[in-house]
């Protein structure tokens, strides 16, 4: 959920190039990534990248409307920003943010920030049980 061509680009790049991708989708506004994530005819993304300052509706509603829906909150967010507010660090890990990254973004701590969300589910997910045979 990053507003910025640019920025989005470098990320989706850094993310493909460092093997942590497989599809990215990205929308405009904090609007538009919600509609996206509430279409019951899409699957729900493994990860989200969000920016703070998106128009309509901006990365700190977003994030608190995400981890109070039942059907999104379990997505892991990772808060991709320009602001180092301790405010707003605070209030991103408060609302449940699985990580905060400031830009200008480091692409090898990022892709780290990523790859350990990733390591972490992985290692946490409930396998069904085998059957017995």
């Amino acid at each position: 959920m990053e507003d910025d061509t640019a920025d989005a680009m470098l990320i989706e790049e850094a993310l493909f190039e460092r093997g942590s991708a497989r599809t990215i989708t990205r929308a405009e506004d904090g609007v538009a990534a919600l509609e996206y994530l509430r279409d019951s005819l899409r699957r729900l993304p493994d990860l989200i990248i969000l920016d703070l300052n998106m128009p309509r509706l901006n990365g700190r509603e977003l994030l608190h409307v995400l981890k109070t829906d039942t059907e999104l909150q379990q997505i892991p967010v990772v808060v991709l920003t320009t602001s180092s507010a301790p405010e707003d660090i605070t209030s991103s890990y408060r609302h449940h943010a699985n990580a905060y990254v400031t830009k200008p973004v480091n692409l090898d701590d990022f892709t780290r920030a990523a790859q350990s969300i990733d390591a972490f589910y992985l290692d946490t997910v409930a396998l069904p049980p085998h059957e017995a045979r």
